[in-house]
């Protein structure tokens, strides 16, 4: 039986093609994020966590990659990296950012990758239980709503689902998680999409009232707990132990999620 892109392993995407060379879609995604990067850091006030400092560049095993990692008073964590290999078709490159617990706004998550086909991630973290409250949804997700049917209903993209049932349990109403052609395209119509999800988020975080003081630690422990799962129970771990061996991948994996910083170090 003939099985559906849309439930694919990335294993399974990458045996078919397994030697591609995505460094021109490299250049050109990275370039996307590294400007949503800048304009984050000019927007807010964040410095280097010392933990990535060694990071800029980085081989390990069959993979290279960036990391940098970032905290400031208004931004818990904010990741920056990419981890991969631009001659044999896996990349992922991504940004994350985890706000303060004062911040009355969704996290922030966009993801691009190459396996070799393009992918796309991104969402909005929702930060409540979206099942009971509907003010969060109207507040945060309903705005989202026009945007994110018109990317699902562009035929360009096919719809992907991630095989970790956790993943899927974490996604928002407006979560994106598509596979396309790697065309130059396709790569200028995403960052359409991320940029105008990118400014519709800054203008969330600008104009978000603050978490009343008696519910900002109970807020912060599940925005802890949440960030390390994600990192942790990704599926995609399994091609970094591949190729990086389990000791070096559950490293980066601690590095991305920030365990020094969680720990309190």
């Amino acid at each position: 039986m003939a099985v559906s892109q849309q439930v694919k392993t990335i294993t399974q995407m990458l045996d078919e093609a397994p030697d591609v060379d995505v460094r021109a879609s490299w250049e050109s995604l990275w370039a996307i994020l590294s400007e949503i990067k800048d304009r984050i850091a000019a927007e807010f006030e964040v410095t280097r966590h010392p933990s990535s400092a060694d990071y800029d560049y980085y081989e390990a095993g069959g993979f290279e990659g960036s990391l940098s990692t970032f905290t400031g008073p208004e931004l818990e964590w904010f990741v920056h990296s990419w981890i991969g290999n631009r001659s044999a078709s896996i990349l992922d490159m991504n940004i994350n950012v985890w706000l303060g617990p004062h911040i009355d706004a969704p996290h922030l998550c966009l993801v691009f990758g190459t396996v070799p086909q393009l992918f796309h991630y991104s969402d909005l973290i929702a930060r409540r239980d979206i099942g009971v409250d509907v003010d969060y949804v109207r507040r945060f997700y309903d705005p989202e709503n026009a945007d994110y049917l018109a990317f699902r209903g562009d035929e360009r993209f096919t719809p992907n689902v991630s095989h970790g049932a956790y993943m899927r349990a974490i996604t928002s109403p407006v979560a994106h998680s598509y596979m396309a052609d790697r065309t130059a395209e396709n790569i200028e119509v995403l960052r359409g999409y991320v940029m105008k999800r990118f400014d519709r988020w800054l203008d969330y975080v600008r104009t978000a009232p603050p978490v009343p003081l008696e519910e900002q630690k109970a807020l912060q422990a599940r925005d802890h707990r949440l960030r390390e799962q994600t990192y942790t129970l990704d599926p995609m771990n399994a091609l970094a132990v591949r190729a990086m061996g389990e000791e070096t991948a559950h490293k980066m994996i601690a590095l991305r999620y920030g365990a020094e910083q969680l720990a309190g170090r």
